[in-house]
């Protein structure tokens, strides 16, 4: 987005730009995008809240109103935002790898994987998935706020709530009853132990020869005592204590067979039914995530094999484990995806694609990584300074530039303008 930005500037663009979707806030624009754009740069939260918007950018008497509110606006996020960046206190990534998160490695049992290597998944059951849904993102995206299945009993929302529910059921019902759709799942399990920051995954079990990297980045804020700054590569064994670790990795997609209902109910000018359709599709990857990593516990892997949860459980992740995905908190490099996809052939075995800024295609998809170790936990990466930022790169072979256009929701300075 920045860049983009920037290359309308250059190009000499004189219209709004528009900044909104799941991912953006209105700091994040104010301060890293607007100042390399000359014309207003305007953040809104969904498209449905572009539209007065840009009636009043298109009007001649709100315009200039508008355009003089954001920036007074932005200049005080952009100072809010410096006052906390300088409140921050960050570390050097030494010092950081020296509160990294501990484990006493001999202690910790070997878990060998019950079915390791690749298991493709090819058509899976929507009617088994539909079990696993997480109803309560369901209603998030029609900007409905509440919990399943309280939300119907909200005063405000209830009814509408309960209507939208009922719509989705039966929709639901004619994906599965008339296979609309096609659910195809890849997941992996492989030798790997951690060198520092980085995960070497290898070719078999004589942890000879390197098959993968999987590059992983830490906290560098200053922690309070007690608190560590941690890498995702502290939940793996590293090769130093000759535990014999493993990790996993995963690819699901739900998207495969929908679009041409999507483009039918188009056609027919019937917005609602193609949006649900979208909606349900993105439920069903998620459900898909969620039942193959419980199957991957229980199963694939087997590291507890007697657990038992119900849904609403695995909804709020009591299991062991978990599956951080490149471009989330603890791990923001998209870069990462390529590993997964050169690992195990993701496009070939689960149909699904990567495009150029590494957007996942059908969007009804999820991927991401396998920890297994008991007190592996889910953490925010913060900011991060320049000194791991160009360890970093060096370590992943790409460019101090490249790499900062990835990092940048992450970075914790201005990086150089040349």
């Amino acid at each position: 987005m920045v860049h983009v930005a920037k290359e309308m500037e250059r190009q000499k663009f004189d219209i709004p730009l528009l900044i909104g979707g799941a991912t953006t806030s209105k700091v994040h624009t104010a301060v890293k995008i607007a100042p390399h754009y000359s014309h207003p740069v305007i953040h809104v939260n969904d498209a449905s809240r572009s539209v007065p918007v840009v009636s009043s950018l298109l009007s001649k008497d709100q315009k200039q109103e508008l355009v003089d509110r954001t920036n007074v606006e932005y200049d005080r996020l952009r100072k809010q935002h410096a006052g906390a960046q300088a409140a921050n206190k960050f570390i050097s990534i030494e010092e950081a790898r020296k509160n990294a998160w501990p484990s006493d490695w001999s202690k910790s049992g070997e878990c060998t994987p019950l079915k390791p290597g690749v298991t493709v998944l090819k058509d899976y059951s929507i009617a088994e998935l539909a079990e696993y849904i997480d109803w309560t993102p369901f209603f998030h995206s029609w900007e409905m706020k509440g919990s399943y299945p309280k939300i119907f009993s909200d005063p405000e929302r209830g009814v509408e709530a309960k209507k939208l529910f009922d719509d989705a059921q039966q929709m639901l019902k004619q994906i599965i009853d008339e296979k609309w759709m096609q659910a195809n799942g890849v997941i992996g399990l492989f030798p790997a132990n951690a060198d520092g920051d980085d995960i070497i995954v290898f070719s078999n079990e004589e942890r000879k020869t390197k098959r993968a990297v999987f590059h992983t980045l830490r906290q560098q804020t200053k922690k309070p005592a007690g608190q560590y700054n941690m890498a995702l590569s502290d939940f793996i064994a590293p090769i130093s204590s000759n535990v014999k670790d493993y990790i996993g990795t995963f690819a699901v997609a739900c998207g495969e067979g929908i679009d041409k209902h999507v483009a039918a109910f188009e056609a027919n000018h019937d917005d609602y039914s193609a949006i649900m359709l979208k909606a349900l599709a993105d439920r069903l990857a998620e459900a898909f995530a969620e039942r193959l990593h419980q199957r991957v516990r229980k199963e694939f892997w087997g590291y507890a094999a007697d657990e038992h949860f119900a849904n609403d459980e695995l909804i709020k992740e009591e299991y062991a484990g978990i599956r951080p995905a490149p471009g989330y908190p603890a791990q923001p490099d998209h870069t990462e995806k390529n590993t997964i996809w050169d690992l195990f052939d993701v496009e070939k075995n689960a149909g699904i694609t990567l495009t150029e800024s590494l957007a996942m295609v059908p969007t009804a998809a999820v991927s991401g990584l396998y920890f297994s170790h008991p007190t592996s936990q889910y953490f925010g990466l913060g900011k991060i300074q320049r000194d791991q930022v160009e360890e970093y790169a060096q370590r992943k072979g790409m460019s101090i530039d490249e790499t900062e256009r990835w990092l940048s929701p992450a970075l914790g300075y201005e990086p150089v303008v040349v």
